[in-house]
């Protein structure tokens, strides 16, 4: 018994044996690796990046270069993602890292590209040229796309190129004043700022010449018998021809001159003949079409006042602080391109800075003081003759009751007794432009003692007859004539109402020469020259003299009205 015992026991212990040398014994995992990318692009700031790594085993990752960090750097199978990291690259060129991770016998590489720093070099930062101006080259080198500002109105880019290792081309116009000046070209390019000073040189100074320009204010007003407006014509804006006027010709301007006026005021526009907005450089062709008519007039031995007339309202209806720095700027560039091309005229020639600018308060007013005073400076920095021409400066709005009130004090000039004043008349309104009834007043038809109507009284002036042209006159010789600056009365006129019949018509005519003739008397007793205004409108409500076309008479009675006013009125000089 026990020795069978011992048997079983040790059959039992063989077959275990037995089994367990012939089962099968623990094999090597086979490592598996993968990565959710295989390139990772970073812009040249620093940041940050994930990546997932699966895998089976152990892994670890290494970096190729210092600025570019993982963590983890190392993991198993159940490790999270993985954050990229670069540091900001601050070269200009751009670079490569490379990660490996290994997993067993397996590895993987990701290549981590980073871009370069922005380039933006300027091969040299200023420059000095000369008066006449010319094409300046900028040389840069640049990895992308820049901006570039301009801080001078006087230079204009030609072209915008965003290459390594290009130039820039500028135009610097010519300095006609006697100024130095610089100005700044910017070039930006993200975060990047890189500066190119332009400076200037100012013309050489023309020397004054009084040859021909003897006469100061007062001894010139005193020649200047009757004035005439060449209305609706320069001032147009397109063209000379757009508001309905015939071209002006030699022939015109003589007939004028042989109906009595020994004086013209050309209203003229600009800002619609320029050949650049940005620089307001003037057609060639359109100073030559205005010295042409200048000539016309000076051929006659007229006397010519020439100014920027409304001119699409841009001074006129902006004599705002908003505005004040852009219009001084305008300002300055067109009247120094009027004056110099026309700066040989001698005093026959007048200049007057604005029109009917349009001003209400004080802020108003001291904008354009400063648009007179920009006006009266360009003139004279353009020397020659220039520097002793007569200039006339507007009062606000050219009302005779805001320019006694508003205008404490005038621009200046640096030679004396050169400046004229600039109001204009057509009071009352109802008379002289209101072609309908409003609700502040009706329409006069008849104006003056002795010209009411007994049968239509509904119609008679109730306001601003001949007391008041008397009184508006009398202020402005106090506050200019009589401190030796003469007043232009650039434009005062009536409407022709010839839609009317019978005696309405003919009392009304009558009442209108009248006004005219009365209005320039007074004028001229006062010390103010009168300038009468003149459309070319021949049709109802217009208030022409002549017919510009056939070059004869149109209103006989309102010329004779005219020319009799300015022989009794006699200058208080």
């Amino acid at each position: 018994m026990k020795l069978g015992k011992i048997f079983f026991t040790g059959c039992v212990f063989i077959l275990l044996i037995g089994f367990s040398s012939c089962s099968k014994g623990d094999d090597p995992i086979d490592p598996l690796l993968s990565i959710s990318v295989d390139e990772l692009t970073f812009p040249k700031g620093s940041g940050t990046k994930m990546i997932d790594i699966t895998s089976n085993v152990d892994w670890s990752l290494t970096s190729s270069e210092t600025w570019c960090t993982a963590s983890p750097s190392s993991g198993n199978s159940s490790s999270p993602p993985v954050s990229i990291t670069v540091e900001e690259n601050t070269t200009t060129d751009s670079r490569i890292a490379t990660l490996e991770i290994i997993a067993g016998d397996l590895s993987k590489e990701i290549t981590v590209t980073q871009a370069a720093s922005d380039l933006l070099i300027l091969q040299q930062t200023s420059c000095d040229i000369s008066a006449e101006g010319r094409d300046i080259n900028v040389d840069l080198q640049t990895s992308g796309n820049y901006e570039i500002t301009i801080d001078g109105d006087w230079i204009v880019k030609k072209e915008l190129k965003s290459v390594i290792d290009k130039t820039e081309t500028f135009v610097v116009q010519a300095n006609s004043s006697t100024l130095d000046r610089s100005g700044i070209i910017t070039f930006t390019l993200n975060d990047i700022t890189e500066k190119f000073k332009i400076n200037q040189a100012g013309a050489e100074a023309i020397p004054a010449d009084k040859t021909g320009m003897e006469s100061d204010a007062v001894t010139l007003a005193s020649k200047l018998y009757m004035g005439w407006n060449l209305g609706n014509s320069l001032e147009a804006t397109g063209s000379e021809t757009a508001w309905g006027n015939p071209k002006t010709t030699q022939e015109l301007i003589d007939f004028i001159k042989a109906s009595g006026f020994n004086a013209i005021r050309l209203p003229c526009a600009w800002d619609s003949h320029l050949e650049d907005k940005t620089t307001c450089k003037i057609k060639d062709s359109w100073l030559a079409r205005v010295k042409e008519v200048i000539d016309y007039c000076i051929n006659d031995d007229l006397y010519v006042i020439l100014n920027i007339h409304w001119d699409g309202g841009w001074l006129e209806e902006n004599c705002t602080t908003a505005k004040q720095q852009e219009n001084n700027t305008k300002q300055k560039v067109l009247w120094e391109q009027i004056a110099t091309y026309l700066r040989d005229y001698d005093e026959h020639l007048l200049f007057a800075g604005t029109n009917e600018p349009n001003v209400c308060n004080t802020t108003e007013m001291s904008v354009l003081l400063s648009y007179e005073q920009t006006f009266i400076d360009a003139v004279r920095l353009t020397g020659g003759r220039n520097a002793y021409r007569i200039l006339i400066f507007q009062g606000p709005s050219t009302d005779i009751e805001k320019t006694n009130t508003l205008m404490k004090t005038l621009p200046t000039d640096n030679v004396p007794d050169r400046l004229m004043a600039e109001v204009h008349y057509y009071t009352p309104w109802q008379f002289c432009g209101l072609a309908e009834d409003a609700s502040w007043g009706k329409m006069f038809y008849y104006w003056g003692t002795g010209y009411h109507s007994t049968t239509d009284p509904d119609r008679n002036a109730t306001w601003g007859e001949e007391s008041v042209v008397d009184e508006y006159f009398a202020l402005m010789k106090d506050k200019f004539v009589d401190e030796n600056i003469p007043v232009i009365l650039g434009e005062f006129g009536a409407m022709r109402r010839s839609n009317f019949t019978g005696d309405t018509l003919t009392n009304h005519l009558a009442s209108r020469a009248y006004y005219f003739k009365y209005v320039t008397q007074q004028a001229k007793t006062f010390g103010i020259v009168p300038f009468y205004w003149d459309n070319g409108v021949t049709e109802a409500n217009g208030c022409a003299l002549f017919d510009r076309d056939a070059h004869t008479i149109f209103d006989s009675q309102a010329l004779n009205a005219l020319i009799e006013g300015a022989s009794r009125g006699k200058y208080p000089y």
